[in-house]
Parts: structure tokens; sequence; C-alpha cells
């Protein structure tokens, strides 16, 4: 099946600007404490009596492969996967003990219920509204009960949309949307997720929008919710 028209514009944009991209970014956790205290809570979450074994945890978006790295280094079984092709050859090569596959949020080629977690930095930045809801869905289909999921995103007062066209001096078709951890939160619960926190961070030097960060989990029975308990 075709893969939507966002997520080839956003392969094609990431081929054209990885080098760049990955030169700069070779680990953004490095100087931001916050976030990496995130990631340890969800490191925590991922290890709690209610998801059992080791089940392997999946970095979605994962760039230059920083996140995953962290996460491998946190003792989970990690993989990567991200849109574009050029992106996995550098995390491959950056990381090579570790996996990562060429593939999209929107069509996870993963069976149900065999995740123990899912981390998204910054990588539903580049999905339309209009495709949250199933790949909110996709995630609830894939993570085991009572499994986490971490997400960071740009945000603001208000829900908004760019769409760049140059970066790093290449030309590209790059949509970015920003939204209020309402907006998402509600996408999160209505795909059957509950949610366990939110964060907002005020920018940092070199950031013109605040940071959200949502963790939510998988129900840990079918059927059951937070409101349950």
């Amino acid at each position: 099946m075709r893969a939507p028209d966002f997520v080839e514009s956003t392969q094609v944009s990431y081929d054209a600007i990885a080098e760049a991209y990955a030169a700069e970014h070779p680990d953004s956790l490095a100087g931001r404490p916050l976030e990496r205290a995130l990631l340890s809570a969800f490191v925590e979450l991922v290890r709690a009596p209610g998801v059992p074994g080791r089940p392997p945890v999946a970095d979605i978006g994962s760039g230059p492969g920083y996140v995953t790295a962290r996460l491998h280094e946190a003792g989970l079984p990690v993989f990567g996967v991200d849109a574009s092709p050029r992106m996995v050859a550098l995390a491959r090569r950056a990381h090579p003990e570790l996996r990562f596959h060429v593939g999209s949020m929107t069509s996870l080629d993963l069976p149900e219920a065999t995740l123990g977690g899912i981390v998204a930095l910054y990588s539903i930045i580049h999905v339309p509204d209009d495709h949250l809801p199933s790949v909110f869905a996709g995630f609830r289909r894939v993570l085991l009960p009572g499994a986490p999921v971490l997400l960071g995103f740009q945000s603001g007062d208000e829900d908004g949309h760019q769409r760049l066209t140059e970066r790093f001096g290449q030309e590209i078709s790059l949509d970015y949307y920003w939204r209020t951890p309402d907006t998402v939160a509600g996408h999160l619960t209505r795909a059957g997720l509950d949610l366990h926190a939110r964060v907002l961070r005020e920018p940092e030097a070199g950031e013109k929008l605040p940071r959200a960060f949502l963790l939510a989990r998988r129900p840990p029975v079918d059927g059951a919710s937070a409101a349950d308990d």
C-alpha cells in the first residue's frame, strides 16, 4: 500500500538534510536534563511489574539514533524506526551494535501486543491532525498491556502549522505541526491510551516554542482505564 503523501515528503526531505542534521544534532539530550529525566522515568515504567518479561522497545522517528542508544545504555532491548533511509544508514554507522529499520509510524509492521514501550520524540510533529488518531491507535495495538509511550513535541498556546521549503541549504517540503498538550492528550485517550503525566518546558536557547512531553500507557487489562481503578 502506498504511503501517505506526508510520509513520502518527510522521507525525501530528511534524506536531503540527513548528514547536516546528524552533524548538528549528534545527541540533543546531552544538554537537556529534563528530557533525560523523562527518559529515565520511561525506562522505569517499562520495567514495572505490569509489563512482563523483557519485550523490545521502539524509538519511532529515531533519526541519528541517539535516543535509541541511550535506551540501550539503560539496559532496554530497543530498536529504532525512521522514515528516512539515509537517517537509518547514519544511525547504523554511528551505533553499529543497534538495530535500525526504515518504516513509518503510520503503518507499524509489528504483531499486536509485542512492544514493551514506545518513544517518539519530535516525530509526531510531521503528522497531520487527521492522521494522529490512526497513529495512536497503531501505538496502542502494538503495545503490551501496561506498556508506556513517551511523546515529545513543540507546543504553544494554540495549535499551529508551518511548511519549510529550505533547511541546511537544501530544498525540502516538510510540514511542522505544534500542538497544545490538551490536543495531543485528547487524541491519546480517544485511542484507548491512559494519560500518566504531562510536562511543559519553556523555550531554551535557540528555541522559539515550548516543549511538551506526555507519558501514557496502554491499560494493564483491555477494557480497563485509569478511571476504573
